[in-house]
C-alpha cells in the first residue's frame, strides 16, 4: 500500500496549497480593482474634455440662435451685429455634397474589388497600402492636392474644388468601413448564391452588397462628419463668400472657414457669431455622429 502522500507532510502540502491559491485569488481581486479604476479614469479624460466643449460652445452660442434670421441672413459689417450665415450653410451643404458624391462610387467600388475580387493581390496591397497612408495624411494636404489640380487649372476658387477636397479626404474613412462591412457578410451566403448558379458579380451586387448596406451607410456618415467639420482644406479650395452662391463653380461660404474668420475678427458682435456657427456645426456633427451609430447596431446576421 502506497503511503507517500497521505501522513503530515501531505497536510502541509495541501495547505500550502490553498493559501497559494487564496492568495492568488487576493492577488487577481486587487488587480482587477485597480485596472477597472485606472479604466474609469482614463474614459473620464476622455469623456470630460467633451462634455466641457459641449457646454462651452453651448453656452455661448445658443443665445444668439434664438433669433431665426441667423439662418436666412447674410452676416453683417464686422462692427455691427445681428445678421446670419445662413450662406455658409448652404456652402456646406455644396461642398458635403459633392464630396459625397465623388468618394461614395470609388470607396466602394474599391471596398468589393478588396473584399471580393482582389484579395492576396499586389493591386489590393497597394490599395490598402495607400488608404491608410491618406488616412494619416493631413487635411490640409487635400486642400493643396485639390488646389493644383482644380482651382489652379480653373482660375478660381470654387465649390468644387472644395467638394474634391472633402471627398479626397472621406476616400479612407469610406474605404475602410464598406470593407469591413463586406468581410462581415457570411461566407455561406456567397457559397448558397453561386450554389443556385449565380455568378460571382451576382452575388457581390444582389447578395453581398444588400447584406453589408448597413455597414457601409454608417462608414459613409461617419466620412461626412469627418468632413464636416474640416476648415483647411476649404482654405485651399472654396475659400469664402460674403453673398448667397449656388454656383459650384464660385467661391462658396462654409461653416468651418466662417468660424475661422469670424473667431479673429476683434469685434464681439463677430465673435458671437462665430459661436453660434460653431454650435450648429457641432449639432450636424453630432446628428451624423448619432446616425452612424443607429446603423452600425443594426448591423447584424
Amino acid at each position: 500500500m502506497d503511503t507517500s502522500n497521505t501522513g503530515p507532510d501531505a497536510a502541509y502540502a495541501t495547505d500550502d496549497f490553498d493559501m497559494t491559491r487564496q492568495a492568488l485569488a487576493s492577488h487577481r481581486r486587487i488587480t482587477g480593482k485597480a485596472l477597472t479604476v485606472l479604466t474609469m479614469v482614463f474614459a473620464a479624460a476622455v469623456v470630460l474634455p467633451l462634455i466641457w466643449v459641449l457646454i462651452s460652445v453651448f453656452q455661448k452660442g445658443v443665445n444668439a440662435l434664438v433669433f431665426p434670421d441667423i439662418f436666412t441672413e447674410l452676416p453683417p459689417p464686422p462692427s455691427l451685429s445681428g445678421g446670419g450665415f445662413g450662406h455658409a450653410i448652404v456652402g456646406t451643404l455644396m461642398t458635403l455634397g459633392i464630396g459625397t458624391a465623388i468618394s461614395v462610387p470609388f470607396g466602394v467600388l474599391a471596398a468589393v474589388y478588396l473584399a471580393e475580387f482582389g484579395r492576396g493581390t499586389r493591386l489590393a496591397y497597394l490599395v490598402k497600402f495607400s488608404c491608410n497612408v491618406l488616412t494619416g495624411v493631413p487635411a490640409i494636404l487635400m486642400g493643396l492636392f485639390a488646389y493644383s489640380i482644380v482651382v489652379i487649372p480653373n482660375g478660381s476658387f470654387s465649390a468644387f474644388s472644395g467638394g474634391v477636397a472633402l471627398g479626397v479626404l472621406m476616400l479612407p474613412i469610406i474605404i475602410r468601413a464598406t470593407e469591413e462591412a463586406l468581410l462581415l457578410v457570411p461566407n455561406e451566403m456567397r457559397l448558397a448564391s453561386t450554389g443556385i448558379g449565380a455568378t460571382r458579380f451576382q452575388t457581390v451586387i444582389q447578395i453581398v452588397l444588400p447584406a453589408a448596406i448597413t455597414g457601409i451607410v454608417t462608414g459613409i456618415v461617419l466620412a461626412v462628419a469627418r468632413a464636416a467639420g474640416e476648415a483647411a482644406p476649404l482654405l485651399f479650395t472654396a475659400f469664402n463668400n460674403n453673398l448667397w452662391a449656388t454656383d459650384i463653380w464660385q467661391p462658396v461660404a462654409t461653416l468651418p472657414v466662417l468660424i475661422y474668420f469670424f473667431s479673429i475678427i476683434p469685434y464681439k458682435a463677430s465673435q458671437e457669431l462665430s459661436w453660434a456657427a460653431a454650435l450648429v456645426l457641432l449639432a450636424i456633427v453630432l446628428i451624423f455622429s448619432v446616425t452612424a451609430r443607429f446603423f452600425s447596431r443594426k448591423q447584424k446576421f
